[in-house]
């Protein structure tokens, strides 16, 4: 198979797919989701997303789809049946409430939730250097769940790609958050410094990979809040995403930015790449 989709035990195409109309998806984004980078078969930190998935059905109060061991087996059954040869596979799943008819409450406890799972190929994006913006952060105060409700983001997301970026970085006030889709760090004096974990960020694996291979390479780290004026003055400024693990920044709001300790970010890349490649080898 070159792409597959699953819907509660059907498995077809993906452009053969179809869900209920019911699916509180639809109606209200009710659902949590991930997305797992797979290469040449391989996941990468599939556990790392498992414990965030679980994690936010738990504070969405979703009742999960199957016990974590069968949906491990499940995933890895299914990326099974795809093509071989597919280096780069992008891997979604999703988690809703159910289906239902359409009301703000909960649905009778009887009603059993919905797992949707997609997979296809996409185009290695590793070592690709971003522009960013930054826009003030609108979202809702559940940041920290990987939930479905996803239009702040959109739209900013839409206002980077209107000015020529690839990403948005959110501010409140003049303290920096992450991105639209993404996670942000910086690199200052030597130091990682990223924003701490709050309802107001996700918590995002592949932020915490940089904090776990910096503390590894014997690099401090900060986990504080950092204002716009360091992120525009920051020696690097890292972008973390699970397809596009660390990208260095280059330019914010059409001004130049980094490039002042380059020898420690390809330090820090390199240590991750290895992992990675150690991860997913043939």
């Amino acid at each position: 198979m070159k792409d597959f989709a699953y819907f509660n035990g059907r498995l077809t195409g993906l452009d053969d797919m179809m869900i209920p109309m019911n699916d509180r998806a639809v109606y209200f984004g009710d659902g949590v989701y991930e997305v797992v980078y797979v290469r040449n078969g391989r996941f990468f930190a599939l556990e790392d997303h498992l414990d965030r998935f679980f994690s936010s059905l738990r504070l969405l109060e979703i009742r999960p789809p199957m016990e974590r061991e069968v949906l491990n087996g499940l995933l890895g059954e299914l990326i099974g049946k795809l093509d071989r040869g597919m280096e780069d596979t992008y891997l979604y799943f999703h988690c809703t409430r159910g289906t239902a008819p359409r009301s703000h409450a909960f649905p009778d406890a009887s009603v059993p939730p919905n797992l949707l799972i997609y997979a296809h190929a996409f185009p290695n994006m590793l070592n690709k250097e971003f522009r960013l913006i930054t826009a003030e952060d609108r979202r809702f105060g559940y940041c920290n769940i990987k939930s479905l409700n996803l239009i702040p983001n959109v739209l900013a997301t839409q206002r980077a790609v209107e000015r020529g970026a690839d990403e948005c970085a959110f501010v409140r006030g003049n303290s920096v958050m992450e991105c639209s889709h993404s996670g942000l760090s910086i690199l200052a004096k030597g130091s990682i410094v990223t924003t701490p974990l709050s309802e107001w960020i996700l918590p995002s694996i592949t932020r915490k990979h940089l904090l776990k291979v910096g503390r590894g390479l014997g690099i401090p780290v900060e986990e504080r809040p950092y204002t716009v004026d360091e992120l525009m003055g920051a020696d690097e400024v890292i972008v973390t995403a699970s397809l596009t693990l660390l990208s260095r920044v280059h330019e914010i709001d059409r001004q130049p930015v980094g490039g002042k300790d380059l020898a420690l970010f390809r330090k820090i890349d390199d240590a991750y790449m290895e992992w990675f490649h150690a991860e997913t080898k043939v």
